[in-house]
């Protein structure tokens, strides 16, 4: 199986060094310094037991790996949207696309019956560009439950966590997830199939939409996001809007609120994925976790105060440090349809 891994950062090279170290044929899509790294001495894995360094083909242009089995999209969600009409040199008749990313993708209706079936999501892929440049047909939809980073280019640590969720848009068991699967288990990692990707998508997501802009906001790590009485009261009524327009969607919640902010604290002194970007002044992964949520929200006619404001808050200060990535002007009319906003309905007020 011949596997390329657009965007070989921090989880695409973590993935890419265990495929490869399970006997895949595997290439790399990089840039940079980290690139250069890769191309001159390898991709380097440390974890907490060993340190694992694989030679694979990297470049810069996907037009120099060829077509491929399988194309495994590990870019954040403004990049992978940038990056769309670059994969069409890997992809042929049969070529799986495997998004591993967070938040909400763009092929989330893909697959779906009724009312809601192949509506577009503006927030995250204005333009149809990922629709109509890679096709959610060819789509696996992906969970990423590894911590990992960058320590130095061409070098990279795993944290925790080896699980990925796995699962088709349309609900249905296939051949080319079954193999994609027992690639990833050779590679000593733990694919969980789900028969509706989208419950999982909605439990990584349940946490991300709140506690990373937060962080973010705040400067605070998870345990104190999540333990501080004003901050988890905050993020339990974001998750509680975006369980009510998940459930509205068919999605179930396999745990509670309180068990997920805890399990979230359990963590420990984490940094989350948006602080650590922040901090690096890297573009912030906004529209993804809360303006898809609150497009959704739209939707379904779900009011959502609390995601609405923090999102605000969030989207000003990304946007004053120059960190919050835009699309084009030209991007944001689409041929396909769109989950149209409708009017919040007024507050009644109580009688005093």
């Amino acid at each position: 199986m011949k596997i390329c891994i657009y965007g070989a950062g921090a989880i695409g090279g973590y993935m890419g060094v265990m495929l490869k170290r399970g006997g895949l044929d595997v290439s790399l899509v990089a840039r940079g310094a980290h690139l250069e790294a890769i191309k001159a001495r390898g991709l380097t894995l440390v974890t907490k037991t060993e340190t694992i360094t694989e030679q694979m083909p990297a470049s810069r242009d996907p037009r120099d790996l060829g077509q491929q089995d399988v194309v495994i999209i590990a870019l954040k969600a403004h990049q992978a949207w940038e990056a769309a009409e670059d994969l069409k040199p890997l992809l042929g008749p049969d070529t799986a696309v495997v998004t591993a990313q967070n938040g909400v993708p763009w092929w989330y209706f893909h697959g779906l019956d009724g009312a809601y079936a192949d509506l577009r999501l503006r927030s995250v892929d204005p333009g149809d560009r990922q629709w109509n440049a890679i096709g959610p047909e060819r789509v696996i939809g992906c969970t990423v439950y590894p911590a990992t980073e960058i320590t130095e280019p061409g070098v990279i640590k795993h944290v925790y966590g080896d699980q990925f969720g796995l699962g088709e848009p349309n609900r249905q068991e296939s051949g080319r997830l079954t193999r994609f699967a027992e690639a990833v288990a050779a590679g000593g990692m733990k694919p969980r199939l789900f028969s509706d990707i989208r419950d999982d998508i909605w439990l990584k997501l349940w946490g991300n939409l709140c506690f990373n802009p937060i962080s973010a906001l705040t400067h605070a790590t998870l345990d104190v996001v999540a333990t501080e009485p004003g901050t988890r009261g905050l993020a339990r009524n974001m998750m509680l809007e975006a369980q009510e327009i998940g459930e509205k969607l068919g999605v179930t919640f396999r745990v509670d609120v309180e068990r997920r902010i805890n399990g979230a604290a359990g963590v420990g002194a984490h940094r989350t994925s948006m602080l650590q970007d922040l901090d690096k002044g890297r573009p912030l992964e906004i529209d993804a976790l809360l303006g898809a949520v609150q497009e959704m929200g739209r939707l379904t006619e779900t009011r959502t105060p609390y995601i609405d404001a923090v999102l605000g808050l969030v989207q000003q200060m990304a946007s004053v440090k120059g960190l919050y990535p835009t699309f084009p002007p030209e991007a944001l009319v689409g041929e396909g349809r769109a989950a149209e906003p409708v009017q919040e309905r007024p507050r009644q007020l109580a009688a005093s």
